[in-house]
């Protein structure tokens, strides 16, 4: 039985349909505009949190190994819960990803998401939703939607001590019949992360400043397009919202280049599948991966098209699903997340 100081979480991977890239408070994680995901029912993280009055110090591990090149980044975020809710224990965590970590698959999103839930019920906080993302944002941007299930509006705020900047629900999983192919194209961790990468195209490309505005007048549109229940049209904005953050990443000086070989055979792949009257659409975050979208009556075609592609190691199946919650510790296998 879960005891007061100890809880354990699942929290799914988001991927952004209408992203987010540059931050208007760096020390408060704060995104620069707002953003749209999916939450998938694939892709997690389960993590386990531990707070014990006999440690020094905290104790991070991940799948199974110490992971110091992520373990101060989680002693933050513990800093910060400690900070703000009177705690003085240091804690031991445990979290694992059933799919590659720091390669662009939002592992961040699903980990601190997991963290933010298991933390507050190891300590028995009872945080709203909202007090939620909140303090996941804190730990990255993306955990904050990945609270939410199904899509999900990560709302930018305007007080200047982000109070107001957390995810709010825009639609049911069961809302639109979308699947997500990630087609995988590498196992290997980005050489430069999303924080670096965003600071370097905000100080340094000539198209930040469309970027911002473009992505505000996408927001409406796939608003829109969501409660029309208009698939197509949610992929026509994913993939040209897509296309327009990786340019802007481009104009940095130097430039950001995510993708590798496969990455853009995946791309031209899709777009020659719609050529053929296949519906399907590309996404891609900060990284190689490359997530394709489409109905699930074309799933089967498009997955078999892409896993014949050289380069492509492979092929994750996701649909909209739940959000981050609190589970028994049996409640998955350990190798899983």
């Amino acid at each position: 039985m879960t005891t007061p100081r100890q809880a354990t979480a699942v929290a799914p991977s988001n991927i952004a349909l209408v992203k987010y890239w540059g931050k208007r408070d760096l020390d408060l994680n704060l995104p620069a505009t707002g953003s749209i995901s999916v939450t998938l029912d694939t892709l997690r993280t389960r993590t386990s949190v531990s707070f014990e009055p006999a440690l020094e110090q905290d104790d991070f591990r991940l799948n199974g190994e110490d992971a110091p090149a992520h373990a101060a980044r989680v002693t933050r975020f513990l800093d910060l819960v400690r900070r703000t809710y009177g705690v003085g224990e240091h804690a031991r965590v445990e979290t694992a990803n059933d799919f590659p970590t720091g390669a662009g698959l939002a592992s961040s999103a699903s980990g601190f998401a997991a963290l933010a839930v298991a933390c507050d019920a190891a300590l028995d906080l009872g945080l709203t939703t909202e007090q939620l993302s909140v303090l996941a944002r804190r730990g990255s941007g993306s955990a904050a939607r990945s609270l939410i299930g199904g899509f999900a509006e990560m709302q930018p705020g305007v007080a200047a001590d982000g109070s107001d900047a957390f995810a709010t629900a825009l639609a049911a999983p069961e809302h639109l019949p979308l699947r997500v192919l990630v087609a995988v194209t590498t196992r290997a961790a980005k050489s430069i992360g999303s924080t670096e990468g965003m600071q370097r195209t905000e100080a340094t490309s000539p198209f930040y400043g469309a970027w911002v505005a473009a992505t505000r007048a996408d927001l409406d549109a796939m608003r829109a397009a969501l409660a029309a229940g208009d698939l197509e049209r949610v992929g026509v904005i994913a993939e040209r919202n897509c296309l327009r953050m990786h340019a802007t990443m481009l104009g940095a000086d130097p430039g950001l280049l995510y993708w590798n070989a496969a990455t853009v055979d995946v791309m031209q792949a899709v777009r020659l599948l719609r050529e053929s009257g296949v519906g399907a659409w590309f996404t891609i975050d900060a990284g190689p991966q490359v997530k394709v979208l489409c109905a699930a009556s074309d799933e089967a075609r498009v997955a078999q098209r892409l896993a014949d592609l050289d380069g492509v190691v492979d092929i994750l199946a996701a649909g909209p699903g739940a959000g981050a919650r609190i589970v028994e510790d049996d409640a998955l296998p350990k190798e899983q997340a």
